[in-house]
């Protein structure tokens, strides 16, 4: 079983997303994709500044077994990205939830964190795949 950190919300497309206040959220992907993905090779990333609307593909995680769009969990602009991983892409596996997050947004809607699940909905959902 995956780790499914409970103080985060998670799309059902395997991002996680972590409320830094005044309306800014990071986002990452799940332990559980990085797991299915395997060792990442690099990542692409979307640029700040960036509007990007909630599903809207923003970001490539290419790894030994594929590459794979990365979605935003939620609509706003980009105000960081995480520029570490342009050197060491690894820290998606090691550290999903830590060193190894993506971007940051700053939210458009904050009533599209509604449609986001809790760490229960999530881990059901990795179940049923």
């Amino acid at each position: 079983m995956s780790n499914i950190p409970s103080e985060l919300k998670y799309a059902s497309s395997h991002e996680w997303v972590r409320d830094e206040g005044n309306g800014v959220y990071t986002v990452g992907i799940t332990e559980h994709a990085q797991e299915l993905l395997g060792d990442m090779v690099f990542v692409e990333l979307p640029e700040v500044g960036d509007e990007v609307d909630a599903g809207e593909d923003c970001a490539v995680a290419e790894s030994v077994k594929a590459a794979s769009d990365i979605y935003a969990p939620i609509g706003g602009e980009i105000v960081a990205i995480n520029e570490d991983l342009e050197g060491s892409p690894e820290l998606v596996n090691s550290d999903p939830y830590g060193d190894g997050w993506l971007f940051k947004v700053k939210a458009s809607d904050l009533e599209e964190l509604e449609n986001l699940l809790d760490a229960e909905g999530y881990a059901n959902s990795i179940d049923e795949e």
